[in-house]
């Protein structure tokens, strides 16, 4: 142990305490580091988790890409395309493909006796994932969905049961415009609760067979194909390789494909995600600054009150580098310590918040009824040492006020 750190160590564990002008000025510098780092991991944890919940719901009502008849990417009113085994097979067959299934919409009117409300009818047979409703199932089950009978039960979601004042069990009538009005009687067997108003308030989940007959449309046709993906980061890149695949194709009824990712599809909504990056960097240049002045403060007025320290080890033949690297180690020890404190109030918080929703959010306007939270443990590390890096490189400036101290002049200070 050099003697540089035994003195770094020595002040830190005993200044405070001897020093009044110092003791408050270190105690607030360790505090606005805690607060500072706490509030940079906290706020990570709460953009990523938001990020990843709305994106998540997008790709549950749509999955990451989506191929569909060309005529028909700007109207809920489709086009078809042939989806016939072989297309799906090539499909599968691409690196990066987790799953291909099949979907069909009709948009349409549902009524009550006293209301009224326009809606999509989604269809989708027993190839299709579930799994998502499933997680946000409030009421009754998931039916089986098949493409060769029509079993007339639908998922509708709590905002359209709430708005019509329908409840589990009770039979909706729809109606369908195209040629002439055709009409459907539907069993309400599940009632979902996503929270992506965007979606909710339209789509009722229904069996491909219904809405393939109510379009008119052949049995090897649908509205589009959704490809799940098993690398988000990559979605790029496979969107790319189906493209490639699909896009130069005609099916035998002279409809071209089109395949477009989720981010495509909903450009507002991703837009909208990304402007939250830039407020988590504002976040972190602010709160590293904050943590950073406040521990130059600290360690300006620790080297002001032990002026006659420094002009004394000056007068033993210590060189400036050598006790600039004394309070360079008291500033670590004082780094450390409000970081350690900082980790500690972000997970807790984090935590909380993770298992007991306790700072809730309007679902209207944020898609999620609480602030979500998402571990990153790599992030959280580098965060940590960025914090560390950035801190220590803030007071080597400052460290050089040691230079100009005159040891004649230092020693009769006090």
């Amino acid at each position: 142990m050099n003697y540089r750190f035994f003195l770094a160590k020595r002040i830190y564990a005993n200044g405070n305490i001897e020093r009044q002008a110092a003791k408050p000025a270190i105690r607030i510098a360790m505090v606005g580091m805690a607060l500072g780092l706490a509030i940079m991991l906290a706020s990570i944890c709460i953009v990523i988790g938001f990020k990843d919940e709305v994106r998540s719901k997008a790709i549950g009502f749509a999955s990451h890409i989506q191929i569909s008849n060309f005529k028909g990417t700007q109207s809920y009113e489709t086009f078809p395309i042939s989806a016939n085994d072989s297309l799906i097979g090539v499909l599968v067959g691409i690196q990066g493909v987790d799953r291909v299934q099949r979907f069909s919409t009709k948009p349409g009117i549902i009524k009550t006796d006293d209301n009224f409300q326009g809606i999509v009818l989604k269809g989708v047979g027993e190839d299709y994932n579930l799994s998502f409703f499933q997680d946000y199932l409030l009421e009754g089950e998931i039916p089986c969905f098949t493409d060769s009978v029509a079993s007339n039960k639908v998922l509708i979601s709590k905002m359209l049961a709430d708005k019509l004042h329908l409840k589990l069990g009770d039979n909706v009538y729809t109606y369908y415009i195209q040629d002439n009005v055709r009409a459907r009687r539907l069993k309400i067997v599940g009632i979902y609760e996503t929270n992506f108003s965007e979606y909710d308030k339209i789509f009722l989940i229904g069996d491909i067979y219904t809405v393939n007959r109510l379009n008119g449309w052949k049995t090897d046709q649908v509205s589009g194909i959704e490809i799940a993906v098993d690398d988000y980061d990559r979605l790029e890149d496979i969107c790319y390789n189906v493209s490639e695949c699909v896009d130069t194709l005609v099916d035998r009824y002279g409809a071209t494909y089109f395949a477009q990712t989720i981010e495509s599809l909903n450009p507002q909504l991703f837009a909208w995600l990304d402007v939250l990056n830039m407020n988590v960097w504002v976040i972190l240049v602010l709160m590293l600054g904050v943590a950073g002045f406040t521990m130059i403060s600290g360690l300006l007025i620790v080297i002001l009150e032990r002026t006659n320290m420094i002009g004394i080890l000056k007068a033993l033949g210590a060189h400036n580098a050598h006790i600039r690297e004394i309070f360079l180690y008291f500033s670590v020890f004082v780094i450390g310590k409000g970081m350690l404190w900082g980790n500690l109030i972000a997970l807790v918080f984090c935590l909380s918040q993770k298992y007991w929703c306790w700072i809730k959010l309007d679902p209207t306007n944020y898609y999620i009824d609480s602030v979500p939270i998402h571990f990153d443990l790599l992030l959280w590390i580098l965060i940590n040492i960025v914090t560390l890096i950035v801190s220590f490189a803030m007071l080597i400036g400052p460290s050089y006020l040691i230079s100009r101290i005159s040891p004649v002049k230092s020693i009769k200070f006090e």
